[in-house]
């Protein structure tokens, strides 16, 4: 071959190897006799763009769909996008505002027709950008969780967990988003600490006789309006007299009663608790056990509504700070304190939630949870690593029923139908909505006019809850081939922060429609951070653009970075010295195959000795690396297998192997060899391609002509070859030697060609010994009694010896000690003025001190050692 540039152009490579895996549809699967290995991906939102948290989860299911390939399996990544309800009308309001359309003044449906238009025009980005990555997903299989296919499973999967009585519809407290005014779940609220204010707040009693006033201290004072009762503790002694008897609500002037409960902490202010049973939980919660009124004084968008009295149309926020200052003209607030307090925010919108009494559809998730939970349990479904467990536990064994439905209107619309007489019907169609309706009593005569659809949709989770089934079709169909052949799938990968959201609810939906785990494995991922430990984030700007680091980098450099620095659930401290340290990697396997492809080849050489010892040795080597790689990789250690092939290639094929076969400069190389590293070279690549597709495809096309299609990801690794262990010893040994034998060299300023004497152990083991001579470049002998210079060293258990009297170069050795003795001098006249100083030794901490006597000690020590070789250089 002729020669070629020794420098990969990641550029030029992964554009074109891509389009030819495309082109050839490598990446398609379809079922037959082999065993099925499936991966379906997380679904990024439609609206989304890589961000550096999809790179690391998608580099991982690519390494893993790759390794599988080459192992045998039919691999199937199935890849797809999720709706992302409030996410994506939030956006489609937004792009309408700038155009001065407002959503509330459009249909349902005229809003919908801009929501798809937007979806159509944004919706491909993140899988057109994960193809740059190298993701080997079957794109012929691309689904979506709101089309024409997974919409027919959700509807179906409502409609028959309702008539079975697990979806209900109910008034019941619910964390609302008001600025996408929508129900969420407890999981779509992310908890943050806020720096804000705790308002002291004077409750006059109704009757003067009981006294003043009572003092109740609150972080919301804008919820007066919506106070039913005051609770104390029944045991706090500051408030038994108290309780039964009556209050006056600040500035509202409605009069409420105490009641006594033990839920009060009477170590929060001032331990008497101002009770708004519809715009908080646990105060619904009371309310509902002392029979209390609830008060909604909150409009869909914040403000206050007609029970906020003056300030009914205000913001919630505007009215706190007004109304402080009312309460503070009244004589009704006794103080204000700074105060950091927890606050629940829209993970969607980021503003902080108000809990609201609201109608809403609810999912009963106890019995749902329980085959889940014990999936996990008995690691029928494992957890990598198995520290989540706890966190699974502690979510399944207080789960809550699951607010199914959102105030939107992009998604999954629920499928019920109100009567006139304001009863309700749930069914797949309005035709069968009808048909039940007509059944009920009343309804003979009614038409599908008569109807009115529910206006809320589903919550986005409740179709990616189906998704490792909804993705092979219909999976309420017992003859689905492609189901029944690739679910259950094999691993989820995912990240830790959506255990919950969506993990445990497609166990729960798998055991509840396939009797089934949906996944044998599921390999938790950490965050990816910056090198301060920041979450990386557009705000704090700290995150790098993937596409970015790919044009400059490329693809596999950026992945062989990442994997270079993650492990199963912990987080990935990020530096682009990773991602260069991956380039590095691409030019060293490029320069390595240039080597071997440019060396000259004599097929009439017999094959040296030191070649028969290092193709042995590396043959040996490269099992027991095949052996070591699959076992990681069956751990999940995916981290450990990507440092363990770049130190096999680097170190032990690049830096060792090449350098024992490599003939002398301008020498052909024996053509066994040459077979023989072509061959390793070939299985270095297959081992590397999971991790580094590219560049692997890349080199082994360049190996050899390939028949059309022929890709490296569809071969299968040869059976690795039983290893001589006594040789594996023997090569691990002089390794070191030779390491020892080199620094030797450094520290005495002898020459790489100045060959030198090795005293060797009677006990040496000597399979490798031509590979010792030839690369540290020294003779042997088990035995010498000259008096010259010598120098040793102990590998193992194993003494050596080098006798470097007649290669050193005296004068010169002697000013490089000299100049280290007075350094070293130099070094601890300092230490021992410090030590000297009793105020240093006396008040000093106790470690430090210590790390001065060490200074001290090895400083005496390398003098010693310095003043013996001069002694022994002037004999």
């Amino acid at each position: 071959m002729a020669a070629k540039e020794h420098l990969y152009d990641p550029g030029a490579v992964e554009e074109k190897w891509y389009k030819y895996w495309m082109d050839e549809h490598l990446f398609s699967s379809h079922p037959d006799d082999r065993e099925p290995y499936t991966i379906v991906i997380p679904p990024p939102n439609v609206t989304g763009v890589l961000h550096m948290g999809h790179m690391l989860n998608n580099t991982l299911q690519d390494i893993l769909i790759r390794h599988a390939r080459l192992q045998g399996y039919n691999a199937c990544w199935v890849p797809g996008t999720d709706h992302a309800s409030i996410a994506t009308e939030a956006k489609v309001v937004a792009k309408l505002a700038e155009k001065g359309i407002n959503k509330h003044d459009l249909t349902r449906d005229q809003f919908l027709e801009h929501a798809w238009a937007w979806t159509h025009e944004h919706g491909g980005i993140i899988l057109e950008q994960l193809k740059r990555l190298g993701a080997s997903c079957d794109w012929d299989r691309t689904a979506f969780t709101l089309d024409e296919a997974r919409s027919k499973s959700v509807i179906k999967v409502f409609c028959k967990l309702f008539e079975e009585g697990l979806i209900y519809r109910g008034v019941r407290i619910v964390h609302w988003d008001p600025k996408a005014e929508t129900a969420l779940s407890d999981e779509e609220v992310i908890y943050r600490d806020v720096v804000g204010k705790l308002y002291w707040l004077r409750y006059r009693f109704e009757d003067p006789a009981d006294g003043d006033f009572l003092v109740v201290a609150t972080t919301r004072p804008e919820t007066i309006h919506g106070d039913t009762a005051l609770c104390v503790n029944p045991d706090d002694e500051r408030y038994k007299q108290y309780i039964g008897k009556k209050v006056i609500v600040p500035i509202v002037g409605r009069v409420i009663p105490i009641i006594a409960d033990s839920y009060v902490d009477r170590e929060f202010g001032s331990g008497c608790l101002k009770v708004t049973p519809a715009h908080d939980i646990n105060d619904y919660n009371l309310g509902q056990k002392y029979h209390l009124p609830s008060i909604d004084i909150f409009n869909n968008n914040g403000t206050l509504n007609e029970h906020g009295g003056a300030y009914k149309g205000m913001d919630r926020f505007e009215v706190r700070d007004k109304i402080a200052k009312d309460l503070e003209a009244a004589g009704l607030m006794e103080r204000i304190e700074t105060y950091t307090n927890r606050v629940g925010c829209s993970e969607r919108t980021g503003v902080p939630i108000e809990p609201k009494l609201s109608m809403q559809w609810f999912l009963k998730m106890e019995d749902l949870a329980k085959p889940a939970l014990e999936a996990v349990e008995k690691d029928d479904v494992q957890l990598i690593p198995a520290k989540f467990k706890n966190v699974y536990r502690h979510w399944m064994e207080n789960i809550k029923d699951w607010c199914l439905s959102r105030q939107l209107w992009w998604g999954h619309r629920i499928p019920a139908y109100y009567l006139p007489n304001g009863d309700f019907v749930v069914a797949e169609s309005p035709e069968q909505a009808l048909a039940k309706a007509q059944l009920k009593e009343g309804g003979e005569s009614l038409s599908i006019e008569d109807l009115r659809p529910e206006e809320d949709c589903l919550d986005t989770w409740f179709s990616s809850w189906l998704w490792p089934m909804s993705v092979f079709g219909d999976f309420f169909d017992e003859n689905n081939k492609e189901l029944n052949y690739y679910y259950p799938t094999t691993t989820l990968v995912t990240g830790p922060d959506i255990l919950f959201f969506w993990v445990a609810r497609m166990i729960m939906a798998g055991y509840k429609f396939k009797g089934t785990r949906p996944f044998k494995d599921v390999y938790l991922t950490g965050i990816v951070r910056d090198a301060q430990g920041r979450k990386m984030s557009k705000s704090l700007g700290n995150s790098p653009d993937p596409i970015a680091l790919m044009n400059q980098y490329g693809a596999d450099a950026v992945r062989c970075g990442l994997m270079m620095a993650t492990s199963a659930g912990n987080d990935l401290l990020y530096e682009e010295s990773l991602i260069e340290q991956g380039r590095n990697f691409c030019n060293k396997i490029w320069n390595a195959f240039r080597l071997v492809e440019q060396l000259p080849v004599d097929n009439t050489l017999a094959q040296p000795e030191t070649a028969q010892q290092a193709v042995a040795w590396f043959e040996g080597f490269l099992g027991n690396a095949i052996k070591e790689l699959d076992d990681l990789m069956s751990k999940y250690r995916i981290s450990e297998a990507m440092t363990l092939l770049y130190r096999l290639f680097r170190d032990d094929f690049s830096s060792f192997y090449l350098e024992a076969i490599k003939p002398p400069f301008g020498h052909p190389l024996d053509a066994a060899t040459h077979k023989s590293t072509i061959a390793f070279f070939e299985i270095l690549l297959q081992l590397l391609h999971p991790f580094m597709p590219f560049i692997t495809e890349a080199l082994w096309q360049e190996i050899e002509p390939r028949q059309k299609g022929e890709s490296i990801m569809l071969t299968r690794i040869a059976k690795p070859a039983q290893a001589n262990n006594s040789l594996l010893h023997a090569v691990e040994v002089i390794r070191n030697v030779i390491t020892e034998v080199r620094n030797a060299r450094n520290k005495n300023n002898i020459a790489k060609n100045e060959k030198l004497v090795l005293v060797i152990p009677q006990d040496h083991p000597g399979e490798a010994d031509a590979l010792l001579m030839k690369l540290a470049n020294v003779d042997l002998k088990q035995k010498d009694d000259s008096e010259g210079i010598k120098t040793g060293f102990i590998v193992e258990t194993y003494s050596y010896s080098l006798l470097i009297d007649n290669a050193v170069d005296k004068d010169a050795l002697r000013q490089k000690l000299m100049a280290d003795l007075q350094h070293q001098e130099g070094f601890l006249k300092g230490v021992e003025k410090k030590l000297s100083n009793a105020r240093f030794v006396e008040n000093a901490p106790e470690n430090v001190v210590a790390i001065e006597r060490k200074k001290e000690a090895d400083a005496k020590s390398r003098i010693a050692t310095l003043q013996a070789q001069l002694a022994e250089l002037d004999k």
